[in-house]
């Protein structure tokens, strides 16, 4: 797969959890997990402000700029948001506790694209 494709899969992921997801508030389930960790007083703010982050998460992404910097950002933001829900609020992810086996894998393929994939090629000619 290209690193174009690899960045619009990316893109998409971000978008349609920052925008859809969060602010647009579709999927109540975000907001909640929100309330849960950081109160229910500015839960829906919050979730807005995290979902406005995902979205420029995505441009970043999609503009394929510093291109390993993106994707390890990628993998600590996932990594953090999932470890902390895991703990805080497993019960209103969309998968339970197996939504850390998505979370690793999703990192993995992104960890892949990042660095293994886009790793410059070594001439072997003298």
């Amino acid at each position: 797969m290209s690193r174009r494709t690899f960045a619009l899969i990316f893109t998409l992921v971000w978008l349609i959890n920052g925008l859809a997801c969060k602010v647009l508030d579709l999927v109540p389930r975000h907001r909640a997990i929100v309330g849960r960790i950081l109160g229910e007083t500015h839960a829906l703010a919050l979730t807005r402000a995290i979902g406005l982050s995902e979205i420029i998460m995505a441009v970043w992404i999609y503009t394929q700029c510093k291109w390993r910097w993106s994707a390890t950002a990628q993998i600590i933001v996932v990594l953090t948001m999932n470890v902390i829900e895991f703990i805080l609020a497993p019960d209103l992810l969309l998968f339970g506790h197996w939504n850390a086996l998505i979370a690793l894998t999703y990192t993995a393929i992104v960890a892949y694209a990042g660095f293994v994939q886009a790793a410059p090629q070594v001439s072997t000619r003298p």
